[in-house]
């Protein structure tokens, strides 16, 4: 565990994105397996244990330490894994002799009932130091938070395949370590859902004891292609209308619906299954191949066509592992078609774009008009006619701005500079007053980073309308921490409740995506992707915006929902 221990406490340091995947490529190089292995599933999320609850783990600690103190340690600190490693009392009497190795813990892990699993964890406890148990009990929940997402993870894995530079010279009269062919993280995805942890074929591919493992399973995920945001004081200059097609940025959740010799599967972009939450989709689906598109609330026309819902709809479907049937007739999902993966057996995504897209519109015509809908292309002769378009889409808040893709781009996984651009609506923007602060995780632990904010009320009091943890630099995080340490007026365990009052606050421009009618929230909207865009230090909190501003823009919303598409 203290390999495993250590990556993680660096990795939760470390702010560089470059410095992270160094991190996990030499961890993976110098550790042996299986521990390498269960080490990269649980930075991929693919290592869970059913058995293993925080809420056991707080009853294991309060059997040793004053429930009292722990409480008060707890709500200072701020998590769990972290108030655990540091108060947790070691009995000498009764310490083992030696760490538990992670491949150990796992295996143990995996076959512990809920009752075996606590005396299990006291042992391990007793036998690591601080930071082992903080790793330890990170891994046991499930919730890293070291920074790290399973896409970097993958790239830190493509990078550990020895190149050119990594070949140490031959010795005199000797053969030197030989270059294999450099590895990408979509080569790596292209074959990750045909693997299962710890991994131990795709090491052996990957330091050339092996061939590549075979990914071609039925059923099997894509690596999705993503586009970058256009610059547009530079791109539109440099690029050819006539090179592109433009199509709806659809305000749903990417998806890839899969259908192969019988294996039918609906995964998220980021490669997880969710076919079990959306069985209305998949009983529609009647094609043979893998198309990528966008999964939306579709809202059917009798006179044929229908529209897509805002996002608010699809949400009351997210995040669930079932849907009952009151909530698929409410909520009635669609996928939104806008590419070609697989068809029939033959992978398309050589194809260009011109190439792909008539295939697409023939599939989905055969596939029928229920829950599989082609997103249509918008026409237009230059940049300049897209700029309404974008700024007010005739489809409403169903779009949240515009696609361009190259016509010659084949479809390849990852973020390609060139072929595929997004150009979103301007953000909503209100100026809110900061009411909340909590500690943060990982590097901003000993920040205050974590904001809640609200507006005024008709009876001039504060209500709260949203959560944000981003959109600052790391200067303007520390001006912020210093202004809630020194205006603190409460506390409520790890949250510092600020002075707001009309004559004395802190403003924050407040940049988000959408509204939604909320009834559990106090101020009855929810905001969706809010994030810190300016700090208003200039600005007086009474002239900040009131709940009626809020609940004007939601009506505004509302009537501008999606319209009719054929």
């Amino acid at each position: 565990m203290r390999a495993f221990a250590e990556l993680l406490d660096r990795l939760s340091l470390t702010a560089s994105r470059n410095a992270k995947l160094v991190l996990v490529r030499d961890y993976l190089r110098a550790t042996p397996d299986p521990d390498r292995g269960w080490a990269l599933a649980a930075l991929t999320g693919d290592l869970t244990f059913d058995a293993a609850k925080p809420a056991m783990i707080r009853k294991a600690t309060e059997a040793r330490v004053d429930p009292v103190l722990f409480g008060w340690s707890y709500d200072y600190v701020g998590d769990l894994a972290e108030t655990v490693a540091l108060i947790w009392p070691v009995d000498p009497a009764h310490r083992p002799n030696r760490e538990p190795e992670l491949s150990e813990v796992v295996e143990a892990l995996r076959q512990a009932s809920r009752t075996e699993v606590r005396p299990l964890l006291e042992g391990w406890l007793d036998a690591l130091e601080p930071k082992g148990r903080w790793a330890l009990l990170k891994l046991m929940t499930g919730a890293l938070r070291v920074g790290l997402s399973a896409r970097l993870a993958k790239t830190a894995v493509a990078m550990m395949r020895p190149t050119e530079v990594d070949a140490p010279p031959a010795p005199e009269g000797g053969e030197g370590s030989v270059a294999l062919e450099p590895v990408t993280a979509s080569d790596i995805e292209e074959i990750w859902h045909a693997l299962s942890p710890p991994y131990d074929d795709l090491f052996a591919w990957l330091e050339g004891r092996s061939e590549r493992p075979s990914g071609d399973a039925p059923g099997r995920f894509r690596p999705v292609m993503l586009s970058v945001a256009i610059d547009e004081t530079v791109d539109f200059e440099r690029l050819n209308p006539a090179d592109y097609v433009a199509e709806w940025k659809w305000d749903g959740i990417r998806v890839q619906a899969v259908r192969e010799q019988g294996v039918q599967k609906l995964y998220s972009r980021t490669g997880d299954e969710i076919s079990a939450a959306f069985p209305d989709v998949m009983a529609g689906l009647s094609f043979e191949g893998a198309i990528d598109g966008e999964l939306v609330v579709w809202r059917a026309n009798p006179e044929g066509g229908g529209q897509v819902a805002a996002f608010g709809d699809l949400q009351q479907r997210l995040n669930r592992k079932t849907a009952d049937a009151a909530m698929l007739e409410k909520f009635p999902a669609a996928i939104v078609a806008y590419d070609l993966l697989a068809e029939e057996g033959e992978d398309v995504r050589g194809l260009t774009l011109a190439e792909r897209r008539p295939r697409l519109e023939a599939l989905v015509a055969r596939n029928g008009a229920g829950t599989l809908h082609l997103s249509p292309l918008v026409e237009f002769e230059d940049w300049e006619a897209l700029v309404p378009l974008r700024l007010d889409p005739p489809v409403g808040a169903a779009a949240e701005g515009l696609m361009l893709k190259r016509k010659d781009s084949v479809y390849v996984g990852g973020r390609p500079k060139g072929p595929w651009f997004k150009w979103k609506r301007d953000p909503h923007v209100i100026d809110a007053v900061l009411m909340y602060a909590q500690r943060g995780h990982g590097k901003r632990s000993s920040f205050y980073s974590d904001y809640t904010f609200g507006v005024w009320t008709e009876e001039g009091t504060l209500t709260p309308v949203g959560k944000a943890y981003f959109g600052f630099t790391d200067e303007e995080l520390k001006q912020i921490d210093k202004f809630v340490r020194d205006n603190t007026v409460d506390r409520f365990g790890p949250v510092r409740s600020v002075k707001a009052e009309p004559d004395f606050g802190l403003v924050l421009e407040i940049a988000f995506e959408g509204l939604n009618r909320s009834t559990r929230h106090k101020s009855g909207v929810a905001m969706r992707f809010p994030r810190v865009s300016r700090i208003r230090w200039d600005k007086p909190a009474r002239e900040a915006n009131t709940q009626a501003d809020v609940m004007n823009l939601l009506e505004s919303l509302e009537r501008s929902g999606g319209r009719l598409i054929r």
